[in-house]
């Protein structure tokens, strides 16, 4: 089922020059932009469900790496939607940054990693929008969040502040936080951080102050680190030799651990 919903998102965005519906489908794929504002700032963020999949499903946040809201990153929402959860792909920025190279992506994340009350607050509004929305195959009580490289430090930042997620997944995410020690007790699900032992954007040094963070809480927790394996390990588009790239075996093990951490979570 998750191949075919590949396929068919494929040749939807290569038919689209960019998001240009509100709504769309195909086959069994169903897209939906939502747009909300925060303050004075617009966003815009897309649900991505399975239209043919009747049962009521998990919600689960994602947020996409330092690029923002991309085909590639919409392409990961699919994936992990398939046919068993209603997903997300949310908008930390805003719709008026929209980064274009790594230069500018780097200025767009670190306004948010300069200021975590504002990246807390985004991703709190994009939660709320999401759950409040009509019409979606929602179970209720059942939300997750997961990130990747940026995004997964962005949702352990936000499952500091004791959001009623049950399950939170960093893949290559950031680990350090100001406030990593005073807040980590706060977080309510069980937490998994997907981990290039060889990663050297988050090297061993925060591994290891925030594994001997975690060990203080109370917080289910699992770490995994993947040997040979460095930052971006997700995204086919990472090829910085030993620093990011795509690693096809750490990437599939990867998403076998989320859907392990799921299926216990989210047991009917």
């Amino acid at each position: 089922m998750k191949q075919k919903l590949l396929l068919s998102l494929s040749l939807l965005l290569a038919s689209t020059p960019a998001f240009a519906d509100d709504t769309g489908s195909l086959g069994q794929l169903a897209l939906r932009r939502i747009q909300y504002e925060i303050g004075d700032k617009q966003f815009e963020s897309t649900i991505v469900w399975d239209q043919d999949e009747g049962d009521d499903r998990p919600a689960i946040l994602m947020v996409p790496n330092w690029m923002g809201p991309t085909r590639a990153s919409l392409e990961k929402a699919m994936r992990v939607a398939g046919d068993d959860y209603v997903v997300m792909m949310v908008d930390l920025y805003g719709v008026d940054v929209r980064p274009q190279n790594m230069e500018e992506a780097s200025e767009a994340a670190g306004v948010l990693r300069g200021d975590r009350k504002m990246m807390r607050e985004r991703m709190k509004k994009a939660l709320k929008v999401f759950l409040s929305e009509k019409g979606l195959p929602l179970k209720d009580g059942q939300v997750a969040a997961i990130g990747f490289c940026f995004g997964g430090g962005a949702v352990l930042e936000f499952a500091r502040t004791g959001a009623d997620l049950d399950a939170v997944v960093s893949f290559h995410g950031d680990l350090s936080s100001p406030t990593l020690a005073e807040d980590s007790e706060e977080i309510e699900g069980s937490v998994l951080v997907l981990h290039g032992a060889d990663d050297p954007f988050v090297p061993q040094a925060d591994v290891e102050e925030w594994m001997s963070v975690m060990k203080k809480t109370k917080v289910d927790w699992q770490l995994v680190q993947f040997s040979g394996t460095v930052h971006s390990f997700t995204d086919p588009g990472a090829s910085m030799d030993g620093k990011a790239e795509f690693n096809p075996l750490s990437s599939e093990r990867a998403f076998e651990y989320m859907e392990l951490l799921f299926d216990e979570k989210f047991e009917d």
